[in-house]
């Protein structure tokens, strides 16, 4: 890993661990963190979820694997289904730390972050967009990030909890 490069990923948690649990594996998250500071140099990886009481010891795995949990309450919806939507909090922290960091890596496949990507983009603090599966991931992200855009379907043999 190249010292003078500070990268940071922010990872839709629920995004993520719906996209890969539809490609039929589960993820390994310390061999996620480990490949992204390996391979893309990332020094903070951001973990945003919605919180659950009973989700305590995934939690500790999330902080013992080297991710900064961002946990936000959640709510019941209208079908009794827990809803803790991150995506305003992720944009938030990204740009709190946008002078913090030399590219950002946004693991997710919502459309909601398309200004998010297009801005860094922009400004050339998008490394890439990391998206669970080409067929979840939106048209408009897939857009704005242009040719960064990386799908983890093919991240199989390296990143699956054995």
């Amino acid at each position: 890993m190249q010292q003078n490069i500070n990268n940071f990923a922010f990872i839709d948690g629920q995004n993520l661990n719906l996209g890969i649990q539809s490609l039929g594996w589960k993820l390994n998250f310390a061999r996620f963190r480990k490949y992204l500071r390996e391979k893309y140099c990332v020094t903070t990886a951001y973990y945003f979820v919605g919180y659950v009481p009973g989700n305590q010891p995934l939690y500790s795995e999330l902080q013992k694997a080297g991710y900064v949990l961002i946990l936000k309450p959640t709510i019941p919806d209208g079908n009794g289904n827990i809803k803790g939507n991150v995506d305003a909090d992720l944009v938030l922290q990204t740009m709190l730390d946008i002078s913090n960091f030399n590219q950002a890596i946004i693991v997710s496949s919502d459309g909601d972050f398309y200004s998010l990507v297009k801005h860094l983009y922009q400004n050339k603090k998008l490394r890439f967009v990391m998206s669970p599966y080409i067929d979840t991931c939106s048209s408009l992200l897939k857009k704005e990030a242009k040719e960064r855009i990386v799908f983890m379907s093919n991240l199989r043999q390296k990143l699956e909890y054995k």
